[in-house]
């Protein structure tokens, strides 16, 4: 038989490690891969939604460029998108950038419920002819329909309706806004008339010069500014009863009907006034390790044969 050939070992000693590759340290991206992989992550995040998220890469985007027009762009429709028009409108002064974004500082305006400075900023855009007409007709009209100018908002819905493509959601919009506008203003030139017509001469004929109708007022409503009055001139403010809090009232209790809580609950039981000593035990009752003074004949001679027969050893318990 061959012998197993032994195995050949090293000259280093057995407690010695070898020495494992340093690793070089990874060199930093430069601005523009960063710029191209935040883009990437910006682009997802569009597409799937997550508008808040992307805000912040824009954050992080003009951080590294903050004259990239792409980036200012894309926030600013993040901003208008999640109805952050505040911060729209920050984000439009900041860059300088009224003339090119009017029209979303007009919009922004319009849904911060600003409608003169809305209507002022869209005549100019109106007027310089930089922006797309359609937006501003459209935006123009939702103004005159906030106002109350129903005859103009049907004027421009009709202008917008004729240079709509058929079966798109922008017609559909259109169309249901022209509705709504048309409902407004078919009552005040039409409908409020005959309303008039049809209400006898004798209430008509003072109609003007009535006084306005007085309002009741429910009894709730009463009891709540009864409430939250004060006090009374000739009563004391330290005996007023104070309004109770419901959010402080625990789920099932009702105010002036549940019975209030024992104020010694929080005492033991025997240092309540309503705890009484409990009756001690009968005499009689034998316990471990009494014994009898006069036991009975039967349990004597037990015992006394059970010593016998023992022959005077205890058993072993």
């Amino acid at each position: 038989m061959v012998p197993p050939k032994q195995v050949a070992r090293s000259s280093q000693g057995k407690g010695s490690t070898r020495k494992r590759p340093t690793s070089k340290p990874k060199q930093p991206l430069s601005v523009p891969q960063r710029l191209e992989r935040l883009f990437i992550s910006l682009c997802a995040q569009i597409d799937g939604g997550h508008f808040t998220n992307a805000v912040k890469t824009c954050d992080k985007i003009l951080k590294l460029a903050p004259d990239d027009s792409d980036a200012i762009q894309t926030k600013l429709f993040l901003l208008l998108q999640t109805e952050k028009y505040d911060a729209a409108l920050v984000l439009i002064d900041s860059n300088n950038a009224n003339g090119d974004r009017a029209f979303e500082k007009a919009y922004s305006l319009y849904r911060l419920e600003r409608e003169p400075e809305a209507a002022e900023l869209l005549s100019e855009i109106k007027n310089k002819g930089a922006v797309d007409q359609r937006g501003a007709l459209h935006l123009e009209a939702q103004l005159a329909y906030r106002q109350g100018d129903y005859q103009t908002a049907c004027d421009l819905y009709n202008q917008l309706l004729d240079t709509a493509e058929p079966q798109s959601d922008e017609q559909a919009d259109i169309l249901t806004n022209l509705q709504a506008s048309q409902k407004h203003l078919d009552f005040i030139n039409v409908e409020f008339l005959h309303a008039l017509d049809r209400l006898p001469s004798s209430l008509t004929s003072n109609l003007e010069s009535a006084p306005p109708p007085s309002q009741q007022v429910s009894t709730s409503a009463l009891s709540n500014l009864a409430s939250i009055s004060g006090p009374a001139p000739g009563e004391d403010p330290a005996k007023t009863r104070k309004r109770v809090r419901m959010k402080r009232v625990p789920k099932g209790v009702v105010p002036g009907v549940t019975p209030p809580p024992d104020p010694e609950r929080w005492l033991k039981k025997s240092e309540r006034s309503t705890h009484t000593q409990s009756k001690g035990r009968k005499k009689g009752g034998a316990t471990q390790g009494v014994v009898a003074d006069h036991p009975p004949a039967s349990v004597g001679a037990s015992t006394t044969h059970s010593s016998q027969k023992g022959g005077g050893r205890k058993k072993k318990k």
